[in-house]
């Protein structure tokens, strides 16, 4: 399925790419999401009359996510949790609750956005998350888990 992306996607490619994908990916993901539209004729031509207006709203979400970016500089999180002696959480902590837990410190989160590679966490003490803000923004917080 050839597509012409809207904005840029990771791993995949920039702003106004065709790029060929498997159907599944781009039918229920990026035509969906906005991310891309169907490479025919009439598309294109209407892609390439929008483009500028397209790039500078793809500038002014950088601009945004790196903004966003500065501001978790030196953000920690911290959280309780339900946890045995030896410091195993009866449960664990995943991208929601860090969401949460950031936007109650008034920082404007999406779970989306959280990511934890190793996934949720299951253990009290420190831990590195990872905020993927835009596709060539990132920054890491500090989330620090205490027993209740």
């Amino acid at each position: 399925m050839e597509l012409i992306l809207l904005e840029k996607v990771l791993k995949l490619g920039d702003l106004g790419d065709r790029v060929n994908v498997k159907p599944g990916y781009g039918r229920n993901f990026l035509v969906p999401h906005g991310k891309a539209i169907p490479a025919t004729e009439s598309n294109i031509a209407q892609f390439d009359a929008r483009r500028t207006e397209l790039e500078a709203a793809a500038q002014k979400k950088l601009g945004s996510a790196e903004s966003r970016s500065t501001a978790f500089a030196d953000v920690e999180v911290t959280l309780s949790a339900n946890a045995s002696e030896e410091g195993k959480l009866y449960g664990s902590i995943g991208p929601r609750e860090i969401a949460e837990a950031l936007t109650s410190l008034g920082h404007e989160v999406s779970k989306a956005e959280v990511i934890m590679g190793e996934g949720p966490i299951r253990f009290t003490g420190e831990h590195e998350v990872v905020l993927h803000l835009h596709a060539d923004v990132e920054t890491r917080i500090k989330v620090i888990v205490n027993p209740e």
